[in-house]
């Protein structure tokens, strides 16, 4: 089986949607780290400090391998997110620092993620071959580790850490090198049972370290967006355990859906208002500036409210001015029509280059913009 390593995307903003959350990490042998360690310093509220070490930060040993079927990128960054958003729920952003995964490394996640068989025991996808007649798909696209630190003096102690597990709705093959890509539909039923499963593997794994043997362990599973999905997958599910077995789950209800909605979705649907909304702004900053390839947003929803948005505007524009003066009329318009009190941002982009951001977090009335010069 073949991996990649998924391209790193680098954003400005910090938003809970669907960008990438920026973060520091350094590696250790131990679950203590000596007085050479530091942190970025005070974080904004509602994000984790960072760990420094030398003025340096160290990548996770693992961060962003998966199984090479996976060609939506939308679904790489929803998953980094997503997951720390569910490090939240155990880890308080007050009480411990982040550090980017330092215990599983890359050989390791390779190892797991592909399939099991006489060469490689430890794989948790299942053999190739069939079941009762049917094929046996990939079912575990990818796994990422977060560590959580607390901090005494300038001295820093492994507190906990959280897995998430991507789980494949979808499973895409072919029978022949560079052969036709064939589908395989994994059910949520299926999927939730295969992922259960796999956790438990993984966490008798994780306790077998000598560093995690005590320490809190949080897992938590993901189902993919298909490979043509305009959003990327959403966390379902997740557990905290301070022993080697699992007994419990804490569902999630959180989805993400794309707006403007096609006009053969049906208007009564519950999420209409906020579409509606979306529409209007959309009109508003077309009829303002005509000169707009499209205008797209990813919304978010957490139990049944819209929690957040990433907006996307593709513009024609060459003048250094117009693009200023643009996303100045795009940050009142959206101060004006869109939700207030969850966090936005709207990126500005011609077909090849980030033009300008503007963005608000959840505890801002207004917007922050910012526009790249051209030189």
């Amino acid at each position: 089986m073949k991996f990649k390593k998924a391209i790193a995307i680098v954003a400005s903003l910090s938003v809970t949607l669907i960008l990438a959350s920026c973060s520091f990490g350094s590696s250790s042998s131990s679950s203590s780290k000596s007085s050479s360690y530091s942190t970025t310093g005070k974080a904004e509220s509602g994000t984790y400090q960072g760990v420094i070490k030398n003025g340096k930060y160290q990548v996770s040993k693992s961060r962003g391998v998966n199984v090479s079927q996976n060609d939506n990128l939308f679904n790489l960054k929803s998953f980094e997110t997503g997951l720390l958003n569910v490090s939240k729920k155990v880890y308080s952003t007050k009480s411990y620092v982040f550090e980017e995964g330092q215990y599983l490394s890359t050989s390791t996640i390779e190892n797991w993620l592909s399939r099991k068989s006489s060469s490689n025991a430890s794989g948790l996808n299942p053999v190739k071959g069939k079941t009762n007649g049917t094929r046996n798909p990939i079912y575990i696209q990818q796994i990422e580790e977060q560590d959580f630190m607390s901090q005494s003096g300038s001295s820093l102690k492994l507190h906990g850490i959280t897995v998430g597990i991507g789980l494949n709705s979808i499973d895409y093959y072919q029978k022949t090198t560079d052969g036709p890509t064939y589908k395989q539909n994994i059910s949520d039923s299926e999927m939730k049972d295969y992922g259960e499963k796999a956790a438990q593997t993984v966490l008798k794994r994780l306790r077998k370290k000598s560093a995690l043997k005590d320490v809190p362990i949080t897992i938590a599973l993901y189902k993919q967006a298909a490979n043509d999905s305009l959003v990327g997958g959403t966390f379902f599910e997740y557990t905290s355990n301070s022993g080697s077995t699992i007994s419990s789950w804490k569902q999630m209800n959180v989805k993400n859906k794309v707006y403007p909605k096609a006009s053969s979705t049906s208007s009564s649907s519950d999420d209409q208002d906020d579409n509606d909304t979306f529409s209007n702004f959309k009109s508003q900053i077309q009829g303002f500036f005509p000169n707009l390839s499209g205008v797209t947003a990813q919304a978010q929803y957490t139990d049944g409210s819209l929690s957040g948005m990433h907006i996307t505007v593709t513009t024609q524009f060459y003048s250094q001015t117009e693009i200023t003066s643009f996303t100045q009329y795009i940050a009142q318009a959206a101060n004006k029509y869109l939700q207030k009190g969850i966090p936005i941002d709207i990126k500005i982009q011609s077909a090849t280059d980030l033009q300008a951001i503007a963005f608000r977090d959840s505890g801002d009335s207004k917007f922050t913009t910012h526009v790249f010069d051209s030189y």
